[in-house]
């Protein structure tokens, strides 16, 4: 009678499994395994009940012949599964012309000047290159920025002349060169151009809502970014792949961009010289697969605010509820992707 609807702890007293739903903030928003249908934290956490170290054995035995590694998802048969993998694993390659332009480094004209294609997007992923200022070589110094929409197509590229001098250059894993930066756009522009392209003509002291016209913001370790930039933008507005729940370890640290690209999207980045279109790729596909989640809408939370609906007063009431009936009770702590679509 006493055990949890969602993660299947057990206790004592009813009391203490009103206590654990009142802290967990159990939902339809978790990662849950399709075969037991229990909730997990984590993604990790739920990898783990699933492959190991140490599976649940009866899940694990489903998901080796139906289960995919990537998505988590558990399908009908082996052969729904084989369909599935082909459109779930995908490749590091980049589409287009200016793709592969940026990864030799050019920057023509048409690299800087996509707003017009951006008139219906919505979101936009940000990815950073950073060169080592100060007299060690330890502060982090932007000196190439890109910007790319949910087509994975470049909207805005540029290298950025810091203001600062730089001392380390950090080649072996930047690629960037003093002569690169010489002509380089100023970072005062770069920030009118960053700031103009993500708030999509509505003044950044205006924007109050998601239904507004600023865009998404997409990335990894945003607010390193964004400071570096020296670009202010409103917190709602913005999906870190870094610090979205489902996707931190179970020790609630980050997990690299490198590590969640190879476990969730099934390839490898960042194995010589990192490009920043690379990571900006990463980020825009993660997000996308975390928002495709087939979740139900309901929602009452989304501010990371403790909204829970356990109320202390209601104790004696809530103390004569069944298991299930308190999971519906409980809502999120943090917003879910999925209700960006």
């Amino acid at each position: 009678r006493n055990k949890c609807a969602a993660c299947f702890r057990q206790y004592n007293k009813v009391e203490h499994l009103v206590e654990h739903m009142r802290v967990s903030f159990h939902s339809v928003h978790e990662p849950k395994c399709g075969i037991c249908q229990k909730h997990c934290r984590y993604l990790e956490s739920l990898r783990e009940h699933l492959i190991g170290p140490l599976p649940k054995i009866e899940c694990a035995r489903v998901f080796s012949t139906r289960g995919c590694d990537l998505c988590l998802d558990i399908f009908q048969s082996p052969n729904a599964l084989r369909i599935h993998r082909g459109t779930c694993q995908l490749s590091r390659a980049a589409p287009g012309l200016i793709s592969r332009m940026s990864r030799l480094s050019f920057q023509g004209p048409s690299s800087s000047d996509h707003g017009t294609r951006m008139q219906g997007s919505k979101i936009i992923a940000l990815g950073c290159t950073m060169v080592g200022g100060g007299s060690d070589g330890s502060l982090d110094l932007c000196a190439r920025v890109f910007l790319i929409g949910e087509d994975e197509n470049i909207i805005f590229q540029t290298y950025i002349r810091p203001l600062i001098p730089v001392t380390n250059y950090r080649y072996e894993t930047t690629g960037v060169r003093p002569e690169h930066l010489r002509d380089a756009m100023p970072l005062k522009q770069a920030q009118r151009r960053i700031q103009e392209l993500l708030s999509n003509g509505e003044p950044i002291w205006k924007i109050r809502s998601r239904c507004g016209n600023a865009r998404i913001l997409v990335g990894h370790g945003l607010d390193h970014d964004l400071d570096c930039l020296g670009v202010e933008y409103p917190e709602f507005l913005i999906r870190d792949t870094a610090t979205y729940p489902p996707l931190l370890k179970t020790s609630k640290l980050s997990n690299s961009l490198k590590h969640l690209t190879q476990t969730y999207l099934g390839y490898d980045i960042q194995t010589g010289i990192q490009d920043p279109y690379d990571d900006c790729v990463a980020a825009m596909r993660l997000y996308v697969r975390m928002r495709s989640q087939n979740h139900p809408r309901e929602y009452s939370s989304g501010s990371g605010e403790n909204r829970n609906n356990y109320p202390s007063w209601r104790q004696p009431e809530l103390e004569k509820t069944t298991p299930e009936a308190l999971l519906e009770l409980s809502s999120s702590d943090y917003y879910c992707w999925c209700l960006d679509s």
